[in-house]
């Protein structure tokens, strides 16, 4: 198949992003992940009163060029009290997904080509460390880690001035901490639950804990913050006052929404500000801002607060109707960074001053496709088979001509199923549009940002549910005299693989083709191989192996697999930790063997998506030219 067309796709894949990742404790230098190398590396921008801004990616100081995708943040102080910044760093190999955490100065001599170029801070390879904050005074840092049974995460603090370790909070399931109080005397940890869209939040205080003591759920040391036994609930970790007196967080507890409550150290709590959607609230390092961002129909909005008096002082402006995120105070409030991007707009870092309201571009990352080419979305919503109306963004391509019939249509499905399609850039989905494809991104039911009752509609034995959702997108389509109802194509990864493939399989009438990326082809293989450490988080969503197998067996593609008719292209990482592998290989089999068409591809470097250019370069010319061919176009 070739796969030169009016305009290459690699032109959209060759589009660099930026985001901000952390200040320096002075407030003049911002770490910066740029793509910009073909994976995101670690660069800092040097923000001295002269600088010219934006800067070019290319102008960024490079402070890691790793084969390996890796994320770095300042250390609030040096653990020695020594000259100089300090970074902690965490990377795995091959997208296993086996996080080992680093130290390292913030001024190499020159670009750091690897994990031997950095000191090992917490390394065990066999094992997963994920960070979960660092004490004001950079002297301790807690992390959360599989190591003791390879299936549990536990809760560990480390002296980073000593390389003292002790674990300080377990429970036999899957925990995380969530960042010291100021006084660095409270630790949050954050606890998933067996129920679905469930966790909750305990408050350890670390002085009441003796020497080798790890505490649990009910320890007299740990309060839960929003305690919720009777349903399921969200529940955010804190955000403190600069005294330790009392904090803000984010939960869903007694609300259909997430919004904000203000709570005390002893569990106190109550809900303060509800913005009518899914929010979050931040406060700065100083005490003198609250920040609150919210989700209005993927569309990112924010504000500042008094925390005190929680009268909104100003309206964060924004850089237009798309997505922001990964906010970051500096340390003295002035500045607040984000990354944003929409269907117009590819991802760059910005600051808003908050002393003068002035909203600045930080990063140009290059793009050598004309943005005026891009188009943005339209927000639509359908009904669907039980009358609920589903919120879908339509993207219709430039300079149609109504003469030469309806478009091909490529329906975008995201994964979790925990998560929502919101209008970011794309660079394939610019492409396709560019090409004279349609492409429609459905939030079907189970997606988050529309409220918990909503998120929950998806669960175990409602799962096909969300597929009917599919099918009525389908009649939707057929209303819509420019897109081609025949000529519609599905797309997605992860649980947006799943269902491409179930609707495939459920509504094979309905479907041109499918291309599906590390999803899920069989329930049950999907859960008796996923890691070990992932296998209860999944269960809770999906059904269990022990009390749902025969509802896990029906709902899996592959038992429907002689219904399945349409070319279908794969996608897979050899090292994926999350969907093995196997779910690939076993649909491409009996499909090829069926007669059915079906490509595969896997990257033996990746794991859960592909993470590196050079692949993806590989891989989407050719699903651009599968595209174009099975969809006739």
């Amino acid at each position: 198949m070739s796969d030169q067309y009016p305009t290459d796709v690699r032109a959209y894949l060759e589009i660099r992003t930026a985001s901000p990742s952390s200040w320096s404790p002075d407030g003049t230098k911002l770490l910066v992940s740029s793509d910009l190398p073909g994976t995101a590396q670690v660069h800092r921008l040097d923000l001295a009163p002269d600088v010219e801004l934006p800067v070019a990616a290319d102008q960024l100081t490079p402070l890691t060029r790793f084969d390996e995708p890796i994320g770095a943040g300042y250390l609030p102080a040096h653990p020695a009290g020594g000259d100089g910044d300090v970074l902690l760093l965490a990377t795995d190999v091959g997208g296993n997904e086996r996080y080992q955490l680093f130290t390292t100065a913030d001024d190499p001599p020159a670009p750091l080509a690897g994990p031997d170029d950095l000191d090992p801070l917490v390394h065990d390879p066999e094992h997963i460390h994920r960070p979960g904050g660092v004490s004001r005074d950079g002297r301790l840092l807690a992390y959360a880690t599989n190591r003791g049974d390879g299936v549990a995460f536990d809760t560990w603090v480390r002296d980073l001035t000593t390389g003292a370790e002790r674990c300080v909070f377990a429970s036999g399931g899957w925990t995380g901490p969530g960042g010291f109080s100021p006084d660095a005397r409270y630790l949050a940890v954050s606890e998933l639950t067996t129920r679905a869209g469930d966790n909750r939040v305990h408050l350890v205080d670390l002085h009441a804990l003796q020497d080798g003591e790890v505490a649990d759920p009910l320890h007299p040391a740990v309060a839960e913050l929003c305690p919720h036994p009777e349903e399921a609930g969200t529940v955010g970790t804190p955000s403190w006052l600069p005294d330790s007196s009392a904090f803000y967080l984010a939960t869903d507890v007694g609300r259909p929404f997430v919004g904000i409550a203000r709570g005390t150290p002893d569990g106190a709590w109550d809900h303060v500000i509800e913005p009518g959607w899914d929010a979050g609230a931040a406060v700065d390092w100083t005490g003198t801002h609250l920040l609150v961002v919210w989700n209005e129909d993927g569309i990112t909005r924010a504000e500042l607060r008094d925390p005190h008096s929680l009268q909104v002082s100003t309206s964060v402006p924004l850089p237009g109707d798309g997505v922001a995120s990964g906010f970051r105070f500096s340390r003295d409030g002035r500045w607040l960074s984000f990354g944003y991007s929409s269907p117009l707009v590819p991802g760059d870092a910005w600051r808003y001053d908050t002393a003068t309201g002035e909203l600045q571009r930080l990063t140009t990352s290059p793009c050598e496709v004309d943005p005026a080419t891009f188009v943005d979305a339209e927000l639509v919503r359908f009904p669907s088979f039980d009358g609920r109306e589903i919120p879908a963004f339509v993207f219709r391509p430039r300079g149609r001509d109504a003469a030469a019939g309806p478009v091909p249509v490529v329906v975008i499905i995201h994964g979790g199923p925990e998560s929502q399609y919101r209008p970011s850039f794309a660079p394939l989905t610019q492409y396709l549009l560019a090409n004279g494809f349609a492409v429609v991104a459905p939030n079907v039911r189970g997606s988050t940002g529309y409220g918990r009752e909503y998120q929950h509609l998806d669960d175990v034995d409602k799962r096909l549910d969300s597929v009917h959702d599919l099918g009525a997108l389908h009649d939707w389509l057929a209303t819509q005299p420019d897109l081609d109802q025949d000529r519609a194509a599905l797309y997605g990864g992860s649980y947006g693989g799943y269902m491409v493939l179930a609707g495939l399989a459920f509504q094979p009438e309905r479907w041109a083709a499918g291309v599906d990326i590390v999803g899920m082809s069989d329930l049950v293989t999907f859960l008796e191989n996923t890691s070990e450490w992932r296998r209860a988080f999944r269960e809770r969503e999906y059904g269990s192996l022990e009390h749902d197998r025969e509802l896990l067996r029906e709902l899996s593609p592959i038992t429907h697999v002689e219904r399945m008719r349409a070319p279908l292209f794969i996608i897979h990482g050899a090292n994926d930790p999350r969907v093995p592998l196997g779910e690939a290989e076993q649909i491409h089999q009996v499909l090829t063997d069926r007669g059915v068409r079906s490509e595969l591809l896997v990257y033996h470097d990746e794991g859960h998506g592909l993470s590196k250019l050079a692949n993806r370069v590989d891989a989407y010319p050719q699903v651009a030219a599968f595209l174009h061919e099975v969809l006739g176009h």
